[in-house]
């Protein structure tokens, strides 16, 4: 015990040594703390805690390394810098190893910074990706330099000798610019190039011999532009090459069978292209990933193809391939697509005996037979099986039932029988089940309702009978419930509140009236009762059902006058003889219009006459009661409108923050009357303020779990970063309001409505081709704004022509753009889909891959270019338009009959215009994510078109 002070004194002794090393050894040489403060001052507005007066020791500041007294590395990415004045004076650090300002908005390099740090040889590592830059710079020097990212910019031009003298440049990325020509060659003297990733540009031509001179490449990425022949054979000579991705071009011929001699090679994309000819033997003898899908081949899938021990991912699918599907396959087979060939015969049972890491089995749209194998039940890892549009015959497996990771099964378009098994109730995962158009039998299962992640259900035409089972209600995790075309009766229960997308029960057994329940659906979307026996008048709570754009009620017994649905509901009444449809236009005989109209008059009289009776004596009884209640509203005790926590302007703008009331605002949002449109996720009010200028405001609904309640202090940072955004095809936020349940957002009023308003409203035809052409080009130059934003890319939730608003019949503006930040998908019921987007936008990826894209976001601008040059919507009679498209636009002499014929007549010059538009609509909507365009791209094109 007497030792111990003594230990501690040698304990306090030698801690303060180190700390005294430590200052000692992190101390910078007067030039460099000089250049450090320099900086500083430079950088005071992006980076403020570069404060000496704070920290005194650079070496401790946000993004500085330091090694040996010495600055070696600065990290500056992300910091907002738009000035490059910096750049000449970050060379006078000649210790620098590293530098990294990517993600800021710098839009040029000086000369000084080229000359001045070309000197250094010591520098490694250049970053300057996700910037604004224009012009691709000349390197001179830089002897050392290994690492070059300038991926992410506005790069153009052809690329000649700028990398030449980079003798030790072994990475460079190139990716996401606008460089045409051909591609470059000279990228180092000396060939020490390990990694070239040129991909999402306009690189054009062929892919130069000269690439395999680069012995020690191990990653070639040349995905995403516009090269076409073939693939030199020498590739082959690459014998460190890893990763070889030529997705998405043009290239075509067959494909070099010397791929199979790389033994290092353990990835291969050359989908989206026009390759042609067989899959060469022996292409996976190495392999661990294998993407060729939608392409030209040929032939039947090799015996040995999908065998090799490290194989992992294959996808063949949409190509030309015959024969049947090779019974050996690699015991660490993760994902196997062979969906939309030409294979046939059954599928092997013994396969799956021992695929237990297989995720994805994607078989759908062959000719496969037989029965669907039980062995798949072995397939413990299975979440996707996707057996669609075969000829596959029998019983579902009850062997399925044992698929606990299972989310996704289609099973639809074949010839399947039998009843579901109950076994399927042990599925509880599953949030999407399609076993529609086949010919089972029996009734609908009650356990459905054990499913509690389940969001689509589609059991349409078979032949189940019966009635639906009362626990259908409790499914809360459904969106969309397709039981049309069976033999279904008795009773239709309370459906699931959360129905969205669709409730089909057409072609049934049902009679009656409309059921009252369905009035709860108060964000269903589309609403098919059409040949049933339904009776009785059409329920006014139809007519209030603000999300509802589609109602077909044709082919049933109804009666009375149809109601008048707004404007953007499309709604077929025909084949019920005692509809009166008052709204309709009149194309009948001039005596049976007489005989219709003249009852209908008289009858209209004597109602009005009626009502208005009534009126006056009922004012008369309850004018003291609203006396009453006025005089309470002056009082402030208005219980309807929304008890205020928080309000907040964000706009620097003096008219905006001048005639803002909030006060008139609350009044506005407590009357439904001021409702203008409804969405997915909020409620537009028109709010009219005391100076007369009018606003919208949007109301989001805090009750929801899906958005974050968290903090609002966080919601707030949020909105200010979104109020500060500057483009006139973004509609940003002006202010806000935060409630005890909900949060109100102002914007500038739109007052020409929305973009599906003027195409499918009541200003239907509104839109010439000259109109739609610049609402197309607004909306783009938005999207590509919200994508390239400086610190992250903004991406929408939910993009349609909903949601995007007219100041003027050429003026969109995107709006709902904070919603990505304000709602938490993770928190909703089911998968991403149940929240991303609106029915008809929504990419197919998002059903498995459970992430909001700048790809997904391609996918639904493209939907909106289609409805801009097709008129329909983008849900047509059951049917989504962008899968619509893309079958007729495979056939050359169906390109006109998708335009609008009533734009398209109007002129060659117009139609010419229209039809170079559809191209870059139908690659926007392409089925790959990768062979999607990025939105610089799509607007580079759209602009092109005129």
């Amino acid at each position: 015990m007497t030792h111990r002070p003594i230990q501690n004194i040698h304990i306090i002794i030698l801690s303060f040594f180190f700390l005294l090393c430590s200052f000692v050894v992190s101390q910078l040489s007067s030039n460099q703390t000089s250049t450090m403060i320099k900086l500083s001052r430079l950088l005071n507005s992006s980076v403020p805690s570069w404060d000496v007066n704070n920290e005194p020791n650079p070496c401790s500041w946000k993004g500085v390394n330091c090694s040996n007294s010495l600055v070696t590395r600065l990290s500056l990415s992300g910091f907002g810098i738009s000035s490059s004045d910096f750049l000449p004076v970050v060379c006078q650090l000649g210790s620098l190893q590293s530098l990294d300002v990517s993600d800021n908005q710098l839009r040029s390099i000086p000369n000084e910074f080229m000359q001045s740090c070309g000197g250094i040889d010591g520098l490694k590592l250049l970053n300057f990706s996700k910037n604004e830059l224009v012009s691709l710079p000349t390197f001179n020097g830089f002897a050392g330099l290994e690492v070059l990212d300038f991926s992410s910019n506005n790069l153009n031009g052809n690329i000649n000798l700028q990398f030449d003298e980079l003798v030790s440049l072994k990475s460079l990325n190139l990716s996401k610019n606008e460089f045409n020509g051909f591609l470059p060659i000279n990228l180092g003297k000396t060939k020490a190039l390990e990694e070239l990733v040129l991909s999402g540009n306009a690189f054009h031509g062929e892919i130069p011999k000269g690439i395999a001179d680069y012995r020690n490449l191990t990653l070639i990425d040349l995905s995403a532009n516009n090269l076409s022949g073939s693939v030199p054979d020498r590739i082959g000579e690459l014998s460190k090459l890893e990763v070889l991705i030529l997705s998405a071009n043009n290239l075509d011929g067959r494909l070099p069978t010397s791929l199979a001699s790389i033994t290092t090679l353990s990835r291969f994309a050359a989908n989206q292209n026009k390759f042609s000819g067989s899959v060469p033997g022996g292409i996976t003898r190495f392999l661990r990933n294998l993407d060729l899908s939608y392409n030209k081949l040929l032939g039947v899938i090799p015996i040995d193809l999908l065998s090799h021990p490290n194989l992992q991912t294959v996808d063949l699918s949409v190509n030309m391939l015959q024969g049947s599907l090779p019974q050996n396959m690699s015991p660490n087979l993760v994902r196997l697509r062979l969906g939309t060939n030409l294979l046939i015969g059954e599928i092997p049972s013994a396969t799956f005996t021992s695929l237990e890491k297989l995720t994805y089995l994607e078989l759908d749209n062959n000719s496969f037979t037989g029965m669907i194998p039980h062995q798949l039940g072995n397939c413990k890892s299975l979440t996707l099986l996707n057996l669609a549009q075969n000829k596959l015959y029998g019983s579902l497996p009850i062997q399925l039932g044992s698929l606990g990771n299972l989310q996704v099964m289609k099973l639809q378009l074949n010839k399947l029988s039998g009843e579901i098994p109950s076994q399927f109730s042990q599925l509880k995962l599953l949030s999407t089940m399609n076993i529609s158009w086949n010919s089972l039998s029996g009734s609908i299962p009650s356990f459905l309702s054990n499913l509690t992640n389940l969001a689509n259900l589609n059991l349409q035409q078979n032949n189940l009978s019966g009635s639906i089972p009362n626990s259908i209600t409790n499914t809360d995790s459904l969106i969309e419930l397709q039981l049309g075309g069976n033999q279904l009766s008795g009773t239709i229960p309370m459906m699931p509140p959360r129905l969205q997308i669709a409730l089909n029960l057409s072609s049934n057994l049902f009679e009656g009236p409309i059921p009252s329940t369905f009035a709860r659906l108060n964000g269903l979307e589309v609403l098919d009762l059409s040949n049933n026996r339904f009776s009785g008048e059409i329920p006014q709570f139809l007519v209030q059902m603000r999300t509802l754009t589609q109602l077909l009620l044709t082919n049933n017994q109804l009666s009375g006058v149809v109601p008048k649905f707004s404007t953007w509901v499309s709604v077929d009444t025909t084949g019920n003889p005692k509809l009166i449809n008052v709204t309709a236009p009149d194309t009948s005989p001039e005596k049976r219009r007489k005989s219709v109209v003249v009852p209908i008059v008289i009858a209209l009289a004597a109602a009005i006459l009626a009502v208005g009776v009534v009126s006056i004596f009922v004012l008369s009884i309850s004018r003291r009661f609203y006396r009453v209640k006025d005089e309470h509203l002056q009082l402030g005790e208005d219980i309807s409108s929304p008890q205020v926590i928080q309000g907040n302007l964000l706009t620097g703008n003096g008219i905006h923050r001048s005639n803002i009331d909030f006060t008139k605002a609350m009044e506005a949002v407590a009357n439904p009357l001021n409702i203008e449109l409804k969405t997915r996720f909020s409620t537009y009010y028109k709010a009219v303020m005391p100076s007369g200028m009018s606003y919208f405001i949007k109301k989001l609904n805090w009750s929801d779990k899906i958005f974050q309640l968290g903090s609002h202090h966080k919601f707030d940072k949020e909105l200010e970063v979104l109020g500060k955004l500057s483009n006139s095809n973004v509609m940003t936020p002006l202010a806000y309001v935060l409630a005890s349940d909900s949060a109100y957002l102002f914007y500038e009023y739109a007052p020409k409505g929305t973009v599906f308003d003027v195409l499918h409203g009541c200003l239907e035809n509104a839109l010439d081709w000259a109109s739609r052409y610049s609402i197309a080009v607004g909306v783009a130059q938005g999207l590509a704004f919200l994508h390239g934003f400086t610190s992250n890319p903004i991406l929408l939730l939910d993009l349609s022509t909903r949601n995007i608003f007219l100041k003027s019949l050429k003026e969109p503006q995107i709006g709902d753009i904070e919603l990505c930040k304000v709602i938490d998908p993770s928190k909703s019921t089911g998968s991403l889909s149940t929240v991303a987007g609106s029915v008809g936008y929504i990419p197919p990826e998002y059903a498995y891959t459970m992430r909001v894209t700048m790809a997904g976001n391609v996918y639904s601008f493209g939907v909106i270019l289609l409805e801009l040059l097709t008129g329909k919507t983008a849900v047509n009679q059951g049917n989504e338009l962008a899968k619509w498209v893309l079958r007729n636009s495979a056939q050359q002499d169906k390109l006109d009959h998708i335009l609008d014929f009533n734009v398209s007549r109007t002129s060659l010059a117009v139609r010419s215009q229209m039809l170079t538009v559809l191209k870059v609509a139908v690659a926007c909507v392409s089925v790959s994510p990768e062979a999607r365009p990025k939105m610089k791209s799509v607007l580079r094109m759209l602009l092109n078109a005129r």
